[in-house]
């Protein structure tokens, strides 16, 4: 039998314990515009291509404990690092420029995983990267 074929990713979920306080932090510190919700148990974040999702309703789930981060991509990375950090959002991993993008680890109020991220320019084989 062979394997499944997959073609698209149509969303990351979270765990959350306090819905009120996670869509607070969502809507007014990332400025994610909600998208769609289901009885207050479940709100959705669309982002490009994909949806972030938060659910209070993930029975043996706890927030924070998953191990998993959602990348969250942004055209200017050191306007919205000063904006998190303005706003008290605590870093797990502080900046990092791989060379092929720069990323910072940060936790949301209920202590799950997100990832600021900026992808460098594509760039032509024979050009340098600077």
């Amino acid at each position: 039998m062979p394997a499944p074929a997959f073609t698209a990713l149509p969303f990351v979920v979270y765990p959350v314990s306090d819905m009120v306080r996670a869509r607070a932090f969502f809507a007014h510190v990332l400025g994610l515009h909600e998208t769609a919700t289901w009885e207050d148990k479940w709100v959705e974040y669309d982002i490009g291509q994909g949806t972030l999702a938060l659910s209070s309703m993930m029975q043996g789930c706890s927030p924070g404990a998953l191990g998993a981060a959602a990348a969250l991509e942004t055209p200017d990375f050191d306007a919205a690092l000063a904006h998190l950090k303005a706003h008290g959002v605590r870093f797990l991993l502080e900046p990092i420029d791989s060379g092929i993008c720069h990323f910072a680890r940060f936790t949301d109020p209920e202590g799950n995983h997100l990832i600021l991220h900026r992808a460098h320019a594509p760039q032509r084989p024979d050009t340098p990267r600077s």
